[in-house]
């Protein structure tokens, strides 16, 4: 119990104390001190993924017969049972849905830390 005391009283302190603390102008003078920051090249590399992503698509349509798997795979998915087609739409909605789930508790725990 004397610690939980000695904590608040220590926190009450801290919210207490002066939010600026003169320096006498020290601050000021390192931060002019301090190199300019350098720009970076974002849009540079940003340019360049996509333009890897754009080529890796035409290369992967093209080794593909023109995309011919997915009319196969469209024409296989129009001959399903309509049952197994719920089955597969609710179960594919649950995937993404707990993939969303597990995104947001990890990003949640994240930010806590």
């Amino acid at each position: 119990m004397n610690q939980a005391n000695q904590e608040d009283w220590l926190d009450r302190q801290l919210r207490e104390a002066a939010p600026y603390i003169d320096d006498e102008g020290f601050t000021a003078r390192v931060l002019q001190q301090l190199p300019a920051p350098h720009r970076s090249r974002r849009s540079l590399r940003s340019a360049i993924l996509l333009g890897v992503t754009l080529l890796a698509s035409v290369l992967a349509y093209l080794l593909s017969d023109g995309g011919r798997f997915l009319v196969v795979a469209a024409t296989r998915l129009t001959t399903l049972p309509t049952l197994w087609l719920l089955v597969l739409a609710l179960s594919s909605g649950i995937l993404v849905m707990a993939g969303g789930v597990i995104a947001a508790i990890s990003k949640a725990r994240e930010l806590q830390s």
